[in-house]
């Protein structure tokens, strides 16, 4: 019989697929092109946008109401301090020209879109998240700055505002902490660690300190 020899080639080793030191995947990754979040993310992001959107709808109502009628007092209107009236009488409530709570029904609206894809398990490239993170950080920024001007230049508390700012908050640092643990931001080994243990400790703290803010601002209020 007649038989046939086979050489073998050298070994070819297996690509590696995870993140180099630096905590980035490689170009070449068929993986790190696309990209699925968590359950928890996901659900994450339909309840802080679900939450960002009740707020904003609320308060496009309450002040299409209050301009047809300028004695109309709004339902979160409960004291001098919490008093969502004063706050959309103010100039800083249509800083863009128009109020700030339409670009909430938008922008609230996407977020909605994405935790929702994510549940029907889409995938999506780094530029969107990263995007998304963008988003989320102008949010912040913008919040921050709303904060600070209800708390020592309006001197009044708005309830749907603090509940839109809570959930902007905390959809930023989520979506964050996947970017940084996904390698999609760059960070050190500490910083991922940390990420993917403790990502709650950084919105609770965000949170807190904004609470302290307006306890303080307000406490011959408070203990009054």
């Amino acid at each position: 019989m007649r038989t046939t020899r086979t050489e073998a080639g050298p070994a070819r080793m297996p690509r590696q697929s995870g993140p180099d030191h630096r905590g980035r995947r490689p170009v070449d990754d068929p993986e790190a092109a696309p990209a699925g979040a968590s359950l928890g993310l996901a659900l994450l992001l339909v309840i802080t946008g679900v939450a960002g959107l009740i707020a904003a709808w609320v308060i496009t109502i309450d002040k299409f109401k209050l301009l047809e009628d300028p004695n109309f007092t709004p339902g979160c209107s409960l004291n001098p301090v919490v008093s969502c009236g004063n706050i959309m009488k103010s100039e800083q409530a249509s800083v863009f020209g128009f109020p700030n709570p339409m670009l909430g029904l938008a922008a609230y609206a996407v977020v909605i879109c994405v935790g929702m894809s994510l549940l029907g398990r889409a995938r999506f490239p780094r530029w969107y998240w990263l995007t998304l993170n963008a988003g989320t950080l102008f949010g912040v920024g913008f919040c921050t700055w709303l904060q600070f001007q209800s708390l020592y230049r309006i001197n009044s508390l708005c309830l749907w505002c603090s509940l839109a700012w809570v959930a902007t908050i905390v959809m930023f640092w989520y979506v964050t902490s996947f970017n940084v643990r996904n390698g999609f931001l760059p960070a050190p080994p500490w910083l991922r660690s940390f990420f993917g243990e403790f990502t709650w400790v950084l919105p609770v703290l965000h949170v807190g300190i904004i609470g302290m803010f307006v306890l303080t601002r307000w406490w011959d209020f408070w203990t009054g």
